[in-house]
């Protein structure tokens, strides 16, 4: 269930909002920086979710491999 509430931000906050997140997202944007900060989760339960996620496990697994020890700084010489 979701319940709402009033905030009240500085104008060039809740311009910085709009600006950089989109006006229909805000909500979400702070509801994923707050969330775990003040909900405990099962860690392990989180790993075994996004491992099951095959497309963004896959991105990570190239994303591994692009990146692996020695190679971004092979790449920057």
């Amino acid at each position: 269930m979701r319940k709402h509430i009033t905030i009240s931000l500085d104008e060039e906050v809740y311009a910085g909002l709009h600006r950089v997140i989109g006006k229909r997202k805000i909500a979400s944007f702070i509801e994923s920086v707050v969330r775990p900060l003040v909900v405990k989760n099962d860690l392990n339960a989180a790993y075994r979710e996004m491992a099951a996620d095959e497309v963004h496990e896959a991105e990570a697994q190239a994303w591994i491999r692009a990146t692996g020890p020695g190679k971004v700084a092979r790449e920057s010489r």
